[in-house]
């Protein structure tokens, strides 16, 4: 496939400008409709990238001639339910984390891309930073093995706001969402399924009705072991840390930075700008779904590969429900 790859964005919010930015640096794609709730705001952001077709609703940009595929960057509840609908349209589908907010609807939505063997492929960002890249590339060379990952996701979210300070017309989730990333990364680095999880959260947020603070715990087939805590109370230093503990070294990743840690406190940079043609996460995955289109293949990230991160958060989410927390 060597013609231009028309594409559609839903969810002209932080995320799908972040798309956007990266589909800029990316030859033979064109977005040629953008989606989102509010048809203002997102005539703005379609003038300000060229985009020539603006909606409210999916099923129009669906309609448009020559689409190819679709990006939804739609808040989280909607992602199943649309991805079914891309699928049911034809459309190759890549759907922001998480995949959904219940195992039942990630396995819809497996099913059915198994069924029209389009592709359909999950934003698991971290499987495509170059930070994380570089510790994957070691351990598949066989120069590193995980014994533990120790992994803080923080915020400073006390109100429903998106990563831009604009207000959510929906609830983020530390579990289905922030802890996907983490729970997907671990076994994708220990190239192990999990298969032991625990989790406790702390107070319900009497407004938004979620836990505002969580700890994981998990262990791989292979013995290796996973720390998380998560918090959208946090008022320091704001994002993911990873801590990646091996047999022959100690690495931590701090956004697209990476530094080899030592036992005496000193920290050497790594040099992760060579790793791949991008530093954006969001351009290298979305290369990765378009690469996979035109090569007719299963991309990294497939709905396929990163289910297994679903059925674990469906089995420690029924673990909070029970315990009452």
């Amino acid at each position: 496939m060597s013609k231009t790859l028309k594409v559609a964005l839903a969810g002209a919010g932080a995320f799908g400008i972040k798309h956007l930015d990266g589909i800029r640096n990316i030859d033979g794609v064109e977005v040629v409709s953008l989606v989102s709730r509010d048809l203002d705001k997102t005539s703005e952001v379609a003038a300000k990238y060229g985009i020539g077709h603006v909606t409210t609703d999916l099923a129009d940009s669906l309609k448009q001639p020559g689409l190819d595929a679709v990006i939804l960057c739609t808040p989280t509840q909607m992602h199943a339910a649309q991805a079914i609908q891309c699928l049911e349209a034809g459309k190759h589908v890549q759907v922001e984390i998480p995949l959904c907010d219940s195992l039942a609807d990630g396995e819809k939505v497996l099913a059915l891309q198994r069924k029209t063997g389009l592709v359909a492929m999950v934003g698991h960002t971290r499987r495509f930073n170059p930070s994380h890249q570089f510790v994957h590339k070691k351990i598949a060379a066989g120069e590193l093995s995980i014994q533990q990952m120790d992994v803080q996701t923080y915020f400073f979210r006390r109100t429903n706001m998106n990563a831009l300070g604009q207000p959510r017309s929906w609830t983020d989730h530390l579990l289905w969402h922030h802890a996907a990333h983490t729970v997907d990364l671990f076994a994708y680095q220990a190239g192990s399924p999990i298969v032991q999880a625990n989790a406790v959260q702390g107070p319900i947020h009497k407004e938004l009705g979620i836990a505002m603070d969580m700890s994981i715990q998990l262990k791989a087939a292979n013995g290796a072991i996973c720390t998380l805590s998560l918090s959208f109370n946090n008022d320091g230093p704001l994002g993911t840390f990873f801590r990646y503990i091996g047999d022959t070294a100690t690495y931590i990743a701090r956004y697209d930075d990476l530094v080899q840690s030592h036992s005496k406190g000193a920290e050497t940079p790594v040099d992760v700008s060579q790793v791949d043609v991008s530093m954006n996460g969001i351009e290298l995955q979305d290369r990765e779904f378009f690469a996979a289109i035109r090569e007719g293949r299963e991309p990294n990230a497939s709905v396929a590969q990163v289910l297994p991160c679903y059925q674990v958060l469906h089995q420690l989410d029924r673990q909070l429900q029970g315990a009452g927390q």
